[in-house]
């Protein structure tokens, strides 16, 4: 289980996506939807997600800027067997320490493939910064790892999430954030003044407005989250005498817990 922290303490991320094929639109990147949700059902709140390329200055400045900024990190791609996976090699420089061929890494791969089919290539994935712990991957062996808060994974979907399946119940969880939306056929031009007033009212609360158009429909979701279950249900019984205030007919949304 994710180790519990104090209710009120908030524990927070970040997530670099690095990959060429991301930023070209070759690639459709599926990793930071599955992150954020499996991030704050352990209490950890990601608080930004970055696209940068597989350009080593960028990636080794971008990563001290954030490491230093959040409790954790999370990196996708850039460790594979081409000439551009970078990423292993980038994290030792950020860290200022040597990137080693990890023999418990090349004993996995090694038991993976064939005879005499580890070339290498294949071997570029068993190197890793100087005292990272490697990270089990069930899936095709290859391992990512981490060194201090800062954990780099593989960008191929069903991979990352094998591998961030297994380590996401040694996060220290903080406070988790709840959510209610409410729906509605009013636009957001109707709302707004409303809305902001509301949101004043309720400060320790996070309040979106998301409009939406189906076919001949539009109206707007209004999402309220925090972590307080008490005061967002206060703020959802008051959004909803807004809505109906002003003509509107409110529908509750799924809630999250």
């Amino acid at each position: 289980m994710t180790e519990a922290a104090p209710a009120t303490e908030i524990v927070t991320a970040c997530v670099l996506i690095i990959g060429n094929e991301i930023l070209s639109g070759r690639t459709q990147d599926e990793n930071i939807a599955f992150l954020a949700k499996g991030l704050n059902e352990g209490g950890v709140r990601l608080r930004e997600a970055r696209v940068i390329p597989d350009d080593a200055e960028t990636i080794v400045a971008a990563v001290n800027e954030v490491r230093r900024k959040y409790n954790y990190v999370f990196t996708t791609g850039g460790i594979g067997p081409t000439h551009d996976d970078i990423t292993a090699a980038c994290i030792a420089e950020a860290f200022g320490v040597k990137l080693i061929l990890h023999p418990e890494a090349k004993r996995l791969l090694e038991g993976h493939y064939p005879p005499g089919a580890l070339n290498e290539a294949r071997l570029r994935m068993a190197h890793v910064p100087e005292g990272a712990t490697l990270l089990p991957n069930p899936i095709s062996r290859a391992p990512g790892f981490r060194i201090e808060n800062v954990f780099i994974l593989p960008g191929v979907p069903q991979i990352m999430q094998a591998i961030f399946s297994q380590l996401r119940h040694t996060l220290h969880g903080g406070a988790r954030v709840l959510s209610r939306s409410v729906s509605c056929s009013l636009g957001e031009g109707a709302i707004a003044n409303g809305l902001t007033a509301l949101q004043d009212r309720y400060a320790d609360l996070e309040i979106g407005s998301y409009p939406y158009f189906r076919r001949a429909d539009f109206g707007t979701t209004l999402v309220i989250r925090g972590t307080d279950q008490e005061r967002i249900l206060a703020a959802v019984d008051e959004l909803k005498t807004l809505i109906r205030s002003l003509g509107g007919d409110p529908q509750d949304g799924a809630a999250e817990n």
